[in-house]
């Protein structure tokens, strides 16, 4: 009952993350994604059959279950539709991080009514204990998907975000490093998990572990 729950939460997560994307952008001037069909919640339409589903299961199998990384299909963007270049695609970059944590902030509201409402004397079943479990770790992964977003790293959002105070030709010798990047990042995480080395969670799980005690409390 529990991956019933939590996995299609994370889809859709990942989906808002990228919706957010192009919403941002369409606000700002850039119909790229509206016109592609991506300004919706169908997760056909954000599915990357490698991404999302040959990566993911490749490494299931080949780590036995020890690790697993995917992404949804990116939203297209024509940042040459904005008015000002950097600065909204620093904004519409933001948008997809900015959606996590508010799906983090909504739901530690609703797990904190639940467990305020329920008598401390109480023993809860297993179905509202696995509900609840499944709540908290969908504001984990939340968190985690828009700090990790916000690293300042090509290909992620943080790089576009730092892109707005960067000088344009900074910018663009910056963020022409997306496809190293992702290749940097695939390594990173592999030989994290080979060597055992936590290089990603050493960085992001202490503050996100300090931001989930102030919004759960747990």
């Amino acid at each position: 009952m529990e991956y019933i729950i939590f996995i299609p939460a994370i889809l859709m997560s990942i989906i808002i993350h990228e919706v957010s994307h192009g919403y941002a952008a369409f606000m700002l001037g850039d119909d790229t994604a509206k016109r592609a069909g991506r300004l919706n919640f169908n997760p056909l339409k954000h599915i990357d059959t490698f991404g999302t589903i040959i990566l993911p299961v490749l490494l299931l199998i080949t780590t036995r279950g020890g690790l697993a990384f995917g992404y949804a299909k990116p939203v297209p963007i024509n940042p040459y539709n904005f008015k000002d270049y950097k600065k909204d695609t620093a904004i519409t970059a933001a948008a997809g991080p900015l959606s996590n944590f508010v799906i983090a902030v909504v739901l530690s509201l609703i797990l904190r009514m639940v467990i305020n409402s329920t008598d401390p004397l109480t023993q809860l079943s297993q179905t509202q204990f696995l509900l609840l479990k499944s709540i908290y770790n969908i504001i984990f992964i939340n968190l985690f998907l828009g700090l990790f977003n916000l690293i300042p790293f090509p290909p992620l959002d943080g790089s576009k975000v730092l892109g707005a105070f960067l000088s344009d030709e900074m910018y663009f010798k910056y963020t022409a490093q997306e496809k190293k990047g992702m290749m940097i990042f695939m390594f990173i995480i592999l030989a994290s998990y080979v060597f055992n080395l936590n290089l990603i969670g050493g960085v992001i799980l202490p503050p996100i572990r300090f931001v989930m005690k102030i919004l759960t409390g747990i």
